[in-house]
């Protein structure tokens, strides 16, 4: 019984690749396009995932001694905070050692400094979306210059006469108008899935930034300067 399943398994998968590569094959020419679309917006998908893990970001422990600088210099235990902003090797990191370095300043000067650099920072946030965004435009555009491209291949064979060639050829033509949709559809859908996913967690981590960094900056800040 064993046997006979781990027999069957491979014929079952190889069955299916084959239904699947018969499917894209009725595209036409318009699934190489779709099929590069796909390529670039998957890889956008991984490469945010990657740049927004948490410890790109805001790792924890950095965020915990941000939030207890103070008690870290007053226990002199503020060195190994000093060392991971030097490093730089997160958002948070780079950002607080723009705070750190301006330190004795007005909470003023360190704010508007921390802010000018932050630009960069959300800049890197969102580096990849406007692929998606791209992605989400161009795939159903594709798929429906399919559609139209095998639509003029049906109204072209039914003006002819209708003989076995005409009749294949507009069930071609219908194959085509119906994958290319499907396809381009079957792109778009998770990349506004993702968009809207990697948007809130960009707004998520931006608000997290904002307060850490707004603390910090005021316990940095020259004593008796409050604001000025």
């Amino acid at each position: 019984m064993i046997s006979l399943i781990e027999t069957t398994a491979p014929l079952a998968t190889f069955d299916v690749l084959s239904s699947a590569w018969e499917f894209l094959q009725k595209g036409g020419a318009f699934m190489f396009p779709l099929g590069l679309t796909a390529i670039a917006a998957t890889t956008a998908v991984l490469y945010k995932f990657l740049a927004l893990a948490s410890n790109r970001v805001v790792p924890e422990q950095l965020a915990w001694q941000v939030e207890n600088y103070q008690e870290l210099v007053a226990a002199d235990r503020v060195e190994p905070l000093l060392r991971e902003c030097e490093e730089g090797q997160s958002a948070l990191a780079r950002l607080a050692a723009v705070a750190l370095k301006r330190r004795g300043r007005t909470q003023r000067d360190i704010t508007a400094a921390v802010e000018a650099s932050a630009r960069q920072e959300v800049a890197r946030l969102h580096a990849g979306i406007s692929v998606l965004d791209v992605s989400i435009t161009i795939a159903p555009l594709l798929g429906l210059l399919g559609t139209a491209s095998g639509l003029v291949t049906i109204f072209q064979n039914l003006t002819e006469a209708a003989g076995p060639k005409e009749f294949t050829n507009i069930a071609h033509g219908i194959a085509v108008a119906l994958t290319t949709t499907i396809v381009g559809l079957a792109i778009a859908v998770p990349c506004v899935v993702a968009h809207g996913f990697f948007s809130r967690k960009i707004e998520m981590l931006t608000v997290r930034l904002e307060a850490l960094l707004a603390d910090l900056a005021y316990a940095c800040q020259k004593p008796g300067s409050n604001n000025q």
